[in-house]
């Protein structure tokens, strides 16, 4: 008979303890350089990654100005027409309809002047509200800084700006106001606006990337914002000791960015236009408005770097 021999059960040699697959995943990533894709960058590097594409960011812009009226048969010259034809419309319901023309020396210089840089603004923020998501394609084909989009868009409305510039200089000289030193101060206002513009394209570039009809909304709200911004009018003249009104509003109004680089602009380039018509420190002011938008923007916008194109 067959002897059955008692064995005991064989036992599981005990492992020692391991670091969890998680940990040895996220060691060996860092090991070798890699990093979460799509991750959201610390700000110094997202600055320095901007920075690095400052000639695609020249480009696109350039490009996307070329492209702007490649339809049209006049091409290229609705970069000037387009803001003319503005100020004409301006100029004949207000001032010579509703006569907002009295007591402002140089009318149709201080109109054209308001009109051109009401424009920069106003195409600015209205392209940086669909920078994301009229772009989604874009953004979601190409890993690079987010913010290269609105800004781009700034610099594209910067540079049609410039076309309009050269015509504003024919006008200026048409209506007899000399060339003078001063012209020189319409290099900083515009710089200090470019910052202050590219600021709230970024603000409402994320606003607009998660709420779309953002887009649509917009050109009402610029239209108020323009219907107090001096474009038309002289705020000096309207909000005066004779307007009637408190003189809270006339400061309220001064204190607006938009009245802040228009009235600088107007005064770099108008003889008539003089420092009596400026807000108190107005320099102060410019400065103030661009870095508050131009920083405060773009770390707005940085925050959500990871979260655009998703979803």
């Amino acid at each position: 008979m067959s002897q059955v021999l008692d064995t005991p059960p064989p036992t599981q040699a005990s492992a020692p303890d391991a670091p969890t697959a998680g940990h040895d995943l996220a060691a060996l990533a860092a090991r070798h350089g890699l990093t979460v894709s799509g991750a959201r960058p610390s700000l110094p590097q997202y600055v320095r990654q901007l920075w690095a594409r400052r000639h695609f960011i020249g480009a696109f812009s350039t490009a996307k100005l070329t492209a702007q009226y490649s339809q049209a048969k006049l091409g290229q010259v609705w970069q000037v027409m387009t803001p003319l034809l503005n100020a004409a419309v301006y100029y004949f319901i207000f001032g010579m309809l509703m006569n907002t023309s009295r007591g402002v020396e140089d009318f149709v210089p201080f109109l054209v002047t308001g009109v051109f840089v009401w424009t920069f603004t106003q195409s600015s923020i209205m392209a940086g509200t669909r920078a994301i998501s009229g772009n989604l394609g874009l953004v979601r084909a190409l890993h690079f800084p987010r913010a290269a989009l609105p800004v781009s868009f700034c610099l594209q409305q910067l540079q049609q700006l410039i076309f309009s510039m050269a015509a504003l200089v024919v006008i200026l000289l048409a209506f007899g106001v000399p060339p003078s030193p001063s012209w020189m101060l319409a290099v900083p206002a515009l710089v200090l606006q470019f910052v202050f513009n590219a600021g709230v394209a970024m603000i409402m570039a994320r606003v607009g990337s998660k709420i779309p009809d953002m887009a649509q909304l917009m050109p009402f709200l610029l239209r108020t914002w323009m219907y107090g911004s001096g474009v038309m009018f002289s705020i000096h003249h309207m909000t005066g000791p004779d307007s009637g009104l408190p003189s809270w509003v006339g400061t309220v109004l001064q204190l607006n960015p938009a009245v802040v680089y228009i009235d600088l602009m107007r005064f770099a380039l108008i003889d008539t236009f003089g420092g009596s018509q400026l807000p108190p420190h107005v320099w102060a002011l410019a400065v103030g408005w661009a870095l508050v938008a131009g920083i405060g923007g773009f770390i707005y916008f940085w925050k959500a770097e990871e979260t655009y194109g998703r979803g």
